[in-house]
C-alpha cells in the first residue's frame, strides 16, 4: 500500500511530503504515543501512527526507520515537526480519526490492497 492510497481511502491529508511521497510503500504500522515504546521497534516501510504532534515523533520515526508519520485526533503538527520532517525527508500526514480506529482501518486497507 502507498501513502497515496492511505490519503485516498482513510480520511487523511498531507501536512508535508518530499517529492515522490505518493509512491512510498507502507507494509507495516507502528502505533503509540510513548516514543520510548516505539523506539524498541526497527521497521522499514512502516507508518508511525501517533497522537504526538511534535518533532519528537519525526525524530523517533527517523531512528526506527519508519517511512512516514500519521498524526491522529485532528491534531495540527507544530512548526518544529514540519521542519524536522523536511530535514529528515519523512512525510507527515494527519487524520481526524482516533488512534485505535485509524489502526483498525489501516489493517483493513492493507489486507484489501495485499490481495
Amino acid at each position: 500500500m502507498t501513502l497515496k492510497t492511505i490519503i485516498e481511502e482513510l480520511p487523511a491529508h498531507l501536512v508535508w511530503g518530499p517529492q515522490g511521497w505518493q509512491n512510498i510503500a507502507i507494509t507495516r504500522v507502528i502505533a503509540g504515543d510513548l516514543m520510548s515504546d516505539i523506539l524498541v521497534m526497527v521497521e522499514t516501510e512502516a507508518l508511525l501512527v501517533t497522537g504526538l504532534a511534535t518533532d519528537q515523533s519525526v525524530r523517533c520515526a527517523d531512528m526506527v526507520g519508519a517511512s512516514a508519520v500519521l498524526v491522529v485526533n485532528d491534531k495540527l503538527p507544530d512548526p518544529s515537526m514540519r521542519l524536522h520532517a523536511e530535514a529528515a525527508g519523512i512525510p507527515v500526514l494527519a487524520t481526524p480519526m482516533p488512534l485505535f480506529e485509524t489502526c483498525v482501518t489501516l489493517n483493513f486497507l492493507m489486507d484489501k490492497h495485499e490481495s
